[in-house]
């Protein structure tokens, strides 16, 4: 379809039954709008085109499993309603030229960015260079490109917005050059792949998963190769809940060492006993080695390969929970998860800035609003700066909304809903 086509298409609400089963009835207004101006803006952009298409990629939520998947432990998550969306088309000249909204536009030449730079560490040109390689190296298709995108994933929201722009250049990859047919848990281990050689972060897979499968899945990565991923057939919005994430408004910058600390020093532990990962060796023989290791790789390293155990438990019983219908259960597994988090994994505040605990206000002033009623918070995501998650009765949203707003600023609390569709093609 022709741009000018296209989004006379998207006005004309052709497309209203597939955006109301993304976003729902009471989104239909603006995501018909949101669309048909993104179509406008790549038109600006790079003319009228033929073949022009529409993609989709949700935003994640981890729902249980905080920093396990990169020991291949295992984790619940959930795709949600915020997403990057994107106007793509072919070119011939192998070459992707990718303008998200607010950022300069992105020109990787694929002939020649093959490899990991490391100057180009930490910029989206080697996201982009470490998709289209990973889908050549997997033995598929990859092609040149001009897409737009814009995203309601806030950058540093904990809701993986990376890992979302990842997988979505491998959903673009795949459905102009492919014909739709790489599985969508083979774009998040390219994307995985992409930010660990291209990228330069030591990430789990558990965020390109979630963002790529769709709706509540487990996933047990004991074999990194072939995760085990099981659909949780749960509605948490029909059961009377909104899942509502408050962005805290935290400082992201320098916090990669951070993040990359807590894999490594579960790691060590590992390394220590003999294994690769903590997933290689069982909690009995760390603590037994626990005067050992102390000496060896330290205090808090022992205590994160502590959180790991308990959380990978922590996971089946909330499945269990989640599968029989036993939200009680499953809550307080959220608030148990939540309290290791911030207690043994010390993931809720980064100690180069201790003034600044974001974070850690927004889980006290939770933790007081929500303790007498049936709900339940945590740290969300990697941790350090960014979000934290709640289970809040539907009843009592705008009550939560306006404490958090009135702390973190207006809009800080978001209340999402679960999507079915993790990476597709909308059009």
């Amino acid at each position: 379809m022709k741009t000018t086509e296209l989004k006379n298409y998207i006005e004309g609400g052709a497309l209203d039954a597939r955006l109301t089963s993304l976003y729902g009835n009471a989104a239909l207004d603006l995501q018909r709008a949101r669309y048909a101006a993104a179509v406008e803006s790549f038109t600006a952009l790079y003319g009228e085109r033929d073949g022009v298409r529409l993609f989709s990629v949700s935003g994640r939520s981890e729902l249980s499993g905080n920093h396990t998947d990169h020991n291949r432990g295992c984790v619940i998550a959930a795709s949600i309603d915020l997403d990057i969306i994107a106007v793509a088309a072919p070119t011939a000249d192998n070459i992707a030229r990718v303008r998200s909204e607010g950022y300069r536009e992105n020109v990787v030449e694929l002939a020649t960015y093959q490899a990991p730079r490391a100057e180009l560490f930490g910029k989206s040109d080697a996201l982009i260079a470490g998709m289209c390689a990973g889908f050549a190296k997997a033995g598929y298709k990859a092609g040149g490109f001009v897409a737009y995108t814009t995203s309601s994933v806030l950058k540093g929201s904990g809701l993986s917005s990376s890992a979302a722009f990842e997988v979505m250049i491998g959903n673009i990859e795949n459905h102009l050059y492919n014909g739709g047919a790489v599985d969508n848990v083979e774009i998040a281990k390219i994307a995985q792949f992409a930010e660990n050689e291209f990228f330069g972060k030591p990430c789990g897979l558990m965020d390109q998963m979630a963002c790529a499968v769709g709706g509540i899945i487990a996933i047990d990565f004991a074999d990194n190769t072939a995760p085990i991923i099981e659909k949780i057939d749960f509605d948490i919005t029909a059961a009377g809940y909104n899942l509502c994430i408050v962005n805290t408004g935290g400082n992201h910058a320098d916090l990669t060492p951070d993040y990359a600390a807590v894999p490594a020093e579960m790691k060590a532990v590992a390394a220590a006993l003999g294994g690769k990962v903590l997933r290689e060796t069982d909690e009995e023989a760390v603590i037994a080695a626990a005067p050992a290791l102390r000496e060896k790789v330290g205090d808090r390293a022992l205590l994160r390969a502590l959180h790991f155990f308990a959380e990978n438990r922590r996971v089946a019983e909330q499945k269990k929970a989640l599968l029989a219908g036993d939200l009680d259960a499953f809550f307080r597994g959220v608030i148990a998860s939540g309290r290791s988090s911030f207690c043994y994994l010390q993931n809720v505040y980064t100690t180069k800035n201790v003034a600044e605990q974001g974070l850690s206000l927004a889980l006290c002033l939770a933790e007081r609003y929500l303790t007498d009623k049936s709900a339940a918070w945590r740290v969300h995501g990697g941790g350090f700066a960014g979000t934290v998650q709640a289970f809040v009765p539907a009843t009592d949203v705008e009550d939560f909304r306006a404490i958090m707003d009135a702390v973190f600023g207006t809009g800080a609390c978001m209340a999402l809903r679960v999507r079915t569709e993790g990476a597709t093609a909308v059009l």
